[in-house]
């Protein structure tokens, strides 16, 4: 359900003068004001008519404030507008038709420059909206015809002309080219991508689907006209995902936010009994009942708690549309400020701190023969089978192999179940496999044995190649660190992060050889999902607060018990937006330093803006009830409090994080 939005932060709707008409009549309320006050100093006319300007400079004022205090009222709520309406009905009763006109142009102004001022921060928001072309290139036999991207369906297959927005998210199956992935994962560099191999290839799953032959709609396509077949249509798109998300975050309240609402909601009752009484101060000290009525509106413009209510909603919603810019969803205020409270992060290990791809690691020769004859001896019999290693094997190995000098071929392929893989290779029997498959033939030598067992314990898969009778090389594989993952663990720890664990299911020997490569402070392997969990609530009761980060999908249980959930490379994945507190939309690790030190910037920010506003208050408060401060002095800087406490949150959009280049 939407929030409530205090009358003093509400956006209007376009008058006669279209968005700038609150402003314009703000102006012409002020030079009703000056006018007035012209004729009343300068000229010895009726005070009749420097009170026709003086009414005048009330209507454009108060127009906005009387429509929002007739909204509260109908709703039985009474706040700031309505209290500013109240004050200032009665400067005129009192005949100070000046102060009250200058309390409703300063209110006006300050408001109207607010919402101008407010209106910048969700522009950078709404611009997502204006991402996504309107229209796209079917293709229709032979022909591509324009059409609507809402008449796009899944299969469609749609041209992408050059230095043209991608309209629609989908696979490339035709032409190669580079995107400008900004606008939706917040990468700086473009990305190169290249078609599927088959353009008539399925997928089961989006999270099947190469990241090279990945596109997005709202992404702006390099020189090259392409091809790409349609995977979903607009309205489930990542770009109107992600809209529709950063949207429902703008309506979710931060504590802070929680917090100041329950004050309010005793606040201002409590305020409007105190000027009751003030009015009576004439029982108590000697002055007139004019004057103890006046010193009740000074005293009731300076404790509306007009900057207190867009304090926090200001800086949150600087602060969402600041992270989008930088390919960070942060689904609303809490874990905006929750996130920048944490010592403690636990992470995913496959995918997260490492590629999520085994890759070939080390290459040991065991018999004189060349490099090249051996890779391409274990190319011709790992090219026979689909186990996601022996690909790996194949692609790491193509890229050493010298390929004029031909490939070899393999025959009599056989998987051989857990153990390996056989073949016969120039009319010998080669076979590829652990430890396990040769010790059922008779077991390998010591120092065969020794170096397979050495490469296991750094955490590392390893095959053991032999040759007819004899053992011709180790491969050791191992699903690599992500090349920025040290660095980024360096700079959390930078921003205040004491504590990295890592969370996986495998081995605790892998956990150990990953963790102390990047700089992991605790690795717990050997983890089955609900095991996670378990280490999730232990470390929550430890730090008080613990983020997790992961996928997303196989990590959703431990994501949904920490204090924030935190998603990588959540534009490919419907999971993973759904589930996270905040989703890092490239699948880069290095973007999380930022989204912290943000969500810190913010949380300061937020301070210091309810510092301003009630200290404003409690200096303004006394001032007015004790005779030292007049309606005018309280006017101007109540007002100023609320346009200060704005645009300090508005020095988030322009925030830079020091430990990144984000």
């Amino acid at each position: 359900m939407a929030e409530h939005n205090h009358g003093c932060c509400k956006p209007h709707n376009d008058g006669i003068f279209g968005k700038k008409t609150e402003l314009t009549f703000a102006i012409l309320s002020g030079i009703s004001l000056l006018l007035g006050f012209l004729l009343q100093t300068f000229t010895d006319l009726s005070f009749v008519y420097p009170v026709i300007f003086y009414l005048v400079s009330y209507v454009f004022g108060g127009y906005y404030a009387f429509l929002e205090a007739v909204e509260e009222i109908s709703h039985g709520r009474f706040e700031i507008d309505f209290l500013m309406i109240v004050a200032a009905v009665g400067a005129a009763f009192l005949d100070k038709w000046a102060e009250g006109a200058l309390l409703l142009f300063l209110f006006s102004l300050g408001h109207s420059l607010e919402h101008l001022a407010m209106d910048r921060a969700r522009k950078s928001i709404e611009a997502l909206t204006n991402l996504s072309p309107k229209k796209a290139l079917r293709k229709h036999g032979e022909d591509f015809v324009e059409v609507g991207i809402e008449e796009l369906r899944v299969d469609d297959i749609i041209r992408i002309k050059p230095n043209s927005t991608v309209s629609a998210d989908g696979v490339l199956i035709m032409g190669k080219t580079s995107v400008n992935q900004a606008p939706i994962t917040g990468e700086s560099i473009p990305v190169d991508k290249e078609p599927i191999p088959n353009r008539e290839m399925s997928f089961s799953s989006e999270t099947e689907i190469p990241e090279k032959s990945r596109l997005y709609a709202g992404t702006i396509n390099g020189d090259n006209a392409v091809e790409i077949k349609v995977i979903k249509e607009s309205q489930d798109s990542t770009l109107n995902r992600l809209i529709q998300m950063v949207q429902e975050a703008q309506e979710k309240k931060s504590p802070t936010q929680l917090l100041t609402d329950k004050f309010e909601k005793y606040y201002v009752p409590a305020v409007l009994v105190l000027i009751v009484l003030l009015n009576f101060a004439f029982l108590v000290i000697d002055e007139s009942w004019s004057d103890s009525f006046y010193r009740s509106m000074a005293a009731l413009v300076a404790a509306s708690p007009c900057a207190l209510a867009i304090s926090t909603p200001s800086a949150v919603l600087s602060g969402i549309a600041r992270a989008a810019r930088g390919g960070v969803l942060i689904k609303g205020g809490k874990p905006l400020e929750d996130l920048g409270t944490l010592r403690a992060i636990a992470f995913d290990k496959t995918g997260t701190l490492t590629e999520g791809k085994p890759e070939l690691t080390d290459i040991f020769l065991l018999n004189g023969q060349s490099q090249d004859d051996f890779l391409r001896t274990v190319v011709a019999v790992e090219n026979s089978s689909n186990h996601p290693l022996a690909k790996a094997v194949v692609r790491d190995a193509m890229s050493k192999i010298d390929k004029a000098n031909g490939m070899f071929e393999v025959s009599q392929s056989e998987a051989i179940q857990g153990k390996g893989i056989q073949g016969v290779v120039n009319g010998n029997l080669v076979k590829i496999g652990n430890l396990e498959l040769y010790q059922s033939l008779g077991g390998v030598p010591e120092t065969v044995s020794e170096k397979v067992k050495h490469l296991e314990k750094e955490g590392k898969t390893v095959m053991l190649v032999q040759n007819g009778q004899e053992y011709t090389g180790i491969l050791g594989l191992m699903d690599t660190p992500r090349a920025a993952a040290k660095k980024t663990l360096s700079q959390l720890k930078k921003t205040g992060i004491r504590k990295m664990i890592m969370l996986t299911g495998d081995n605790q020997q892998v956990a150990n050889s990953v963790a102390s490569e990047i700089g992991i402070t605790d690795a717990f392997g050997s983890l089955l999902p609900e095991e996670k969990v378990e280490k999730i609530k232990q470390l929550k009761q430890e730090e008080s607060k613990i983020a997790m980060v992961g996928d997303g999908v196989n990590d959703a249980p431990a994501m949904a018990n920490s204090t924030v959930g935190i998603a990588m490379g959540a534009a490919g994945s419907d999971v993973a937006l759904e589930t996270a507190d905040i989703a890092l939309l490239a699948d880069k690790l290095e973007i999380l330093p930022f989204a912290i030190s943000l969500s810190r910037k913010a949380k300061q920010i937020i301070h210091q803006n309810l510092w301003i506003s009630l200290g404003v208050v409690a200096l303004l408060l006394p001032a007015t009830i004790f005779g030292w401060a007049n309606i005018g002095i309280a006017v101007v800087f109540h007002e100023g409090s609320t346009v200060v406490v704005v645009l300090n949150a508005l020095r988030l959009l322009g925030f830079k994080d020091k430990y990144s280049n984000f």
